[in-house]
């Protein structure tokens, strides 16, 4: 009887994939809305599974980059994630039923205060940018018809202007703050930036009855 019950709660048991920070904070009144509540914080522990307030439910703490990959693969049914590491990432094999509109940015291309990126632009400059969204600036300047040179990093995107490495950079801008610290600006708009709510195909058949009500209440409370 044991095993039975242990088997039908891994059938029947729903794993959301999360990342800690912003997306975490802003989707708990979304969870809270379908009944659901994480019992640990996952800035205080260092729990990588947190248990809920419902038995058949938890939440696993991945990279914002990887939550794709547990959900793509299986090891998680439903996760959130900004559309920025969609893109970069790819997204086969997800189902993307709601933009919930948070975790709001803007995808931009900035430089140095001075550097005047549109004469550079008409000009045909080929133009060195770092960034760690290369597939998704290489869309972009392609588009335009701007050569460049691609510059791949992982973090502090903004020291590679002033320390000579690049000409610009793309980057994600929320307040523009960090720009304006070390003297960048932004001078160009990619795109606008939300979290969408990502499902594994395979799970939204096989576990559609738990899975349903879920999505429902989410979708509810993002329309209001």
């Amino acid at each position: 009887m044991r095993h039975f019950s242990r088997a039908r709660k891994a059938v029947d048991g729903i794993t959301i994939a999360l990342s800690k920070g912003r997306i975490f904070d802003e989707t708990l009144p979304l969870l809270a809305a379908a009944g659901i509540e994480p019992l640990d914080n996952p800035e205080t522990s260092r729990r990588l599974i947190l248990p809920t307030n419902r038995d058949n439910v938890r939440v696993l703490i991945v990279r914002a980059t990887d939550t794709p990959t547990y959900v793509q693969y299986g090891a998680a049914d439903l996760g959130v994630a900004g559309k920025d590491v969609l893109l970069e990432h790819g997204s086969d094999g997800l189902y993307q039923p709601i933009d919930l509109g948070i975790a709001r940015c803007r995808m931009m291309v900035a430089v140095p205060a001075g550097f005047d990126y549109q004469r550079a632009v008409r000009q045909g400059a080929r133009l060195k940018v770092a960034s760690k969204y290369l597939n998704i600036a290489r869309e972009h300047f392609a588009a335009k018809g701007v050569h460049v040179d691609l510059i791949k990093l992982y973090g502090s995107m903004e020291l590679a202007p002033l320390a000579g490495l690049a000409d610009a950079i793309v980057d994600l801008v929320s307040t523009g703050s960090t720009l304006q610290a070390n003297n960048l600006v932004a001078c160009e708009h990619i795109m606008d930036i939300s979290s969408r709510l990502i499902v594994n195909q395979a799970a939204l058949k096989l576990k559609r009855a738990a899975l349903a009500p879920i999505l429902d209440a989410i979708s509810r409370v993002v329309q209001r």
